[in-house]
Order: structure tokens, then sequence, then C-alpha cells
């Protein structure tokens, strides 16, 4: 069985900086070592994690303890889109079921993955990001009809703006001579 507990342990940094006898920030004598509190988890050790609260069974089925750096802006934003089951790619086909296209824009992807860096919630809570952005529009997609293309932007990300419709040429035209003709 194969543990991984990545994202577990948040707070534990105080624990390591309190056992290596360190200040995490801030200034320090010549002769003391300032360690920046995103690089305290290259210390950590099976006493930390004991004294944070899991137990020593547990412990000793760890064969390897290591510490994991959280992902960039440039992580999040490759997660989202190059791998074979990335989320925009998933998202797609999904919208192409329904007959459209989705167009997610370059500003989107980097809104996302800020919101994503913003909650602490990595690669995680991107999917849950996307969802939200696009709930409403999936939900009424199947009853739209002549819908080419859904366009999300910075704006919907962030919940300012709903997501941009394009209609097919012939939905438009139909649409314009309908209004001529009430006129």
């Amino acid at each position: 069985i194969l543990f991984i507990c990545g994202g577990a342990f948040d707070g534990i940094e105080k624990l390591i900086a309190n056992r290596v006898n360190r200040q995490t920030i801030g200034f320090s004598s010549d002769s003391e070592e300032v360690i920046e509190k995103d690089s305290l988890l290259k210390y950590i050790s099976p006493s930390d994690v004991r004294a944070f609260g899991l137990i020593p069974e547990l412990i000793g089925r760890f064969p390897v303890l290591t510490y994991l750096e959280p992902l960039s802006d440039a992580d999040l934003k490759r997660i989202l889109t190059e791998p074979k089951n990335a989320l925009v790619k998933q998202y797609q086909a999904l919208l192409t079921m329904e007959g459209s296209e989705l167009e997610v824009r370059r500003e989107a992807l980097s809104a996302i993955a800020k919101k994503a860096i913003a909650r602490k919630t990595g690669a995680r809570g991107l999917r849950s990001i996307i969802e939200h952005a696009l709930l409403e529009i999936m939900f009424d997609l199947p009853s739209i009809k002549n819908l080419e293309k859904v366009v999300v932007d910075e704006g919907v990300v962030s919940g300012a703006n709903p997501p941009i419709l394009v209609y097919s040429e012939a939905s438009q035209l139909a649409a314009s001579q309908l209004a001529e003709s009430a006129s």
C-alpha cells in the first residue's frame, strides 16, 4: 500500500522551526542562519509528523518522508491544458457532446491558477473553480439551440460576467430577420 499525504500537514512548519531552533522570517544575528518558511519543509522528520498528531504505527508505514514544493502559476496552467486528460480538455469534450465548442482564454487560465493559489488548494482546487465558472451554462446548454461556442475569459472566472455565447451564423441571421419583421 502506498500512502501519499501531500498537503495534509498544514502548519507543520511551526513544529519544524521550533525543532531546528531557527527563525522562519525576520532578522537574526550573523551566526544564526535564517530559514524561510517555504524552505522549512526540507528539514521534516518523523518526529515532526508525530508531534503534529500522527500515530507512530502509521508513521512507520511511510518508507520515504519528503516534502513537496508548492505549485507555481505556470505549473497550474500547464496542469489545466497539457496532460492528455487535462481539465480544459475534459470540459471541451463535454461541450462538444452538446454540439458546442469551449474556448478558455489565456487570461482565464491565469485567473483560475491565481484563484487556486489564493485558496491554497493547488491542483485539487482547479476543477471546482472551473465547475463554478461553467455550472450555469452547462446546465442550460442542452436547451440552447445553435450555440456554436462558449468563451471563458477572466471575468467569467471572477464571477463578474457570464460566459460569452457565440451562436451559429444561421441562428444570428434568423434572429435578425425576426427582429426586422417584428418592427
